[in-house]
């Protein structure tokens, strides 16, 4: 596999890391409204530590790749025209992160849990994919390493907290692969 390949292949990663997260908080979150009591406090905090870092990585590179079509075309280039259209669109990781606000604010209520998933899963997961197909057809090597922001250090960062929150995950919980922690 190329340099390119290996990097596209970490975000893919690294997006179904964050979905996994969201979605054994939220199921955490839901079944302890349920009567339950509240999850493992390690389990919330490495989630929310997770999903935060995530979400900001995946907001960063976004500014990055506008920064790099502002220096590339002009204004009224339509590549760039078709991007900004895209960066304007509801999805952002910063609506993501207030969701979560908004759900560990209310941490028993399931619907805002439901409204949290629901988006992430939806139109954060959409406006991505869409982001990565045109990324994906602008993108040169050098590109890809200077958006992506994706090295060494960064892969082991990642893989540390994902393993955090799995380590600490809740019993009752199972994550989207079906594994649970025993």
């Amino acid at each position: 596999m190329n340099e390119v390949g290996l990097i596209r292949a970490q975000l893919s990663l690294e997006r179904q890391h964050a979905l996994e997260v969201g979605r054994a908080l939220a199921a955490a979150n839901s079944s302890a409204g349920g009567g339950k009591g509240t999850p493992p406090e390690a389990f919330r905090q490495a989630s929310v530590d997770y999903l935060v870092w995530i979400l900001s990585r995946f907001e960063e590179r976004e500014q990055v790749f506008h920064d790099l079509l502002r220096t590339r075309f002009a204004a009224d280039d339509a590549n760039r025209r078709t991007v900004e259209i895209v960066l304007a669109s509801p999805g952002t990781s910063r609506e993501a992160l207030a969701k979560l606000e908004r759900a560990l604010a209310t941490a028993s209520i399931a619907s805002s849990w439901t409204d949290f998933l629901s988006f992430f899963s939806g139109p954060w997961s959409s406006r991505r994919d869409e982001l990565d197909k045109l990324f994906a057809q602008q993108a040169k090597v050098g590109d890809w390493r200077a958006v992506s922001g994706i090295d060494a250090d960064s892969i082991f960062d990642e893989r540390r907290r994902h393993s955090r929150v799995f380590a600490s995950l809740p019993p009752d919980v199972t994550t989207s692969s079906g594994a649970a922690r025993a």
